[in-house]
């Protein structure tokens, strides 16, 4: 994999006082209420992590969306291209909160894409729900983005498998290829994301009759991690589920090769950065794995036709959040070619109703939930490089 370019919370009532003034003065008519006005666009807009701690995931996210809506403008839908409208929520679930509501409310566009992680989703959730404006997120695996005691979220979908599918794949995975039967697991607590994996991983890993020895807990911005480990690594695991983001991850990992702990480590798609190499090394990385939406060695033609697209625009080898990015912009475009409406709510009933669409990923139907049935692949790292290992169905 080559280096990349690096390139809810309550509003306080003035900000959303003025951006509703905003929205309510400035629309440009090429994209109207939803992008279905009399203009040759549809605005289709981009909350993501475009900067703070996990800016790759963002970035890469919104390279893939560019560059399906470049291939999909070569055709337009309906005489239309899209148009897309990008905000950086910044790694901040605020943050993520203010940009639904000025891509809502002020640019007025079709649909929101993002946000790339749990939190920063689930922030944008009620702004989108209240606007009657689909929110697709392309890799926000935590449940409740979808689906919240029980009650499905009419406008609001996703790409990617949920967590506790994530989790369980991980958990038969200690299982079923290492015979673990005591593992650790090591959370970020301020994370739904990491706290969703683990509670799957836990509650599978049980079931198949394994033990969690120890289980440990750190937050965001955190960078030594030894202490932690020493108590990790006298509890003896033989397997150590570790779901979580990059930045922390790569230190830990590092850390815990460092303090002589050698067993398989695992994590979850948060992984899938190519800093991770940069931030833990090579040889480290060396018996980690982790579940992942799709792998770039896979010979099935869509992927690979995607692939020398995206090396052949950004000079570098798409990621998962890129992949995702990609599928996203084909799910969006195929609901509204299939509704003959760029209009918001015939968008997010077309959405509904997406069966067996091929996409990178794979084939994608959206159940009840608004989630897609899909497989999931496990990556191996070998010397610091991405190697496929198997894929598993639901």
């Amino acid at each position: 994999m080559k280096k990349r370019k690096i390139g809810g919370v309550m509003l306080s009532l003035s900000l959303s006082a003025t951006l509703l003034l905003a929205g309510c003065g400035g629309a440009e008519k090429s994209g109207g209420s939803g992008g279905s006005g009399g203009g040759d666009t549809i605005k289709i807009g981009a909350n993501m992590e475009l900067s703070g701690g996990v800016a790759s995931y963002g970035q890469s996210g919104v390279q893939g969306l560019e560059l399906a809506f470049e291939e999909i403008n070569k055709e337009g839908i309906d005489g239309k291209k899209l148009e897309l409208v990008k905000v950086d929520n910044k790694s901040d679930a605020a943050e993520a909160t203010n940009g639904a509501l000025k891509l809502a409310t002020q640019d007025k566009v079709a649909a929101i894409v993002g946000a790339a992680t749990s939190t920063n989703t689930l922030a944008q959730v009620q702004i989108a729900t209240d606007n009657k404006l689909p929110l697709i997120t392309p890799t926000g695996t935590n449940p409740d983005i979808t689906n919240k005691g029980g009650k499905v979220n009419d406008w609001v979908f996703r790409t990617c498998f949920i967590d506790p599918f994530q989790g369980t794949v991980a958990a038969n995975f200690a299982s079923d290829k290492f015979k673990s039967k005591n593992a650790a697991v090591f959370i970020d607590t301020a994370s739904d994301y990491s706290k969703g994996l683990a509670k799957a991983f836990k509650e599978s890993y049980t079931k198949n009759g394994g033990k969690i020895v120890a289980e440990e807990a750190y937050v965001a911005k955190d960078t030594d991690f030894r202490a932690t480990l020493t108590r990790i690594k006298s509890a003896k695991p033989d397997f150590i589920f570790l779901p979580g983001y990059y930045e922390e991850v790569g230190l830990i990992v590092k850390q815990a090769r460092e303090a002589g702990i050698d067993v398989p480590i695992m994590g979850g798609d948060g992984w899938d950065s190519p800093k991770l190499v940069e931030i833990a090394g090579g040889k480290a990385l060396n018996n980690t794995f982790i579940t992942n939406h799709y792998s770039a060695a896979d010979k099935d033609p869509k992927v690979q036709d995607f692939v020398k697209a995206y090396e052949a625009k950004y000079n570098e080898t798409p990621d998962g959040f890129a992949a995702l990015g990609y599928d996203t912009a084909y799910l969006l475009a195929d609901a509204i070619k299939r509704a003959g409406d760029a209009s918001p709510e015939k968008i997010k009933e077309a959405l509904a109703e997406t069966k067996d669409l091929a996409l990178v990923s794979g084939q994608v139907t959206l159940n009840e939930q608004h989630d897609p049935i899909k497989p999931a692949s496990i990556l191996k790292y070998e010397d610091g490089k991405q190697t496929f290992d198997s894929k598993v169905n639901p």
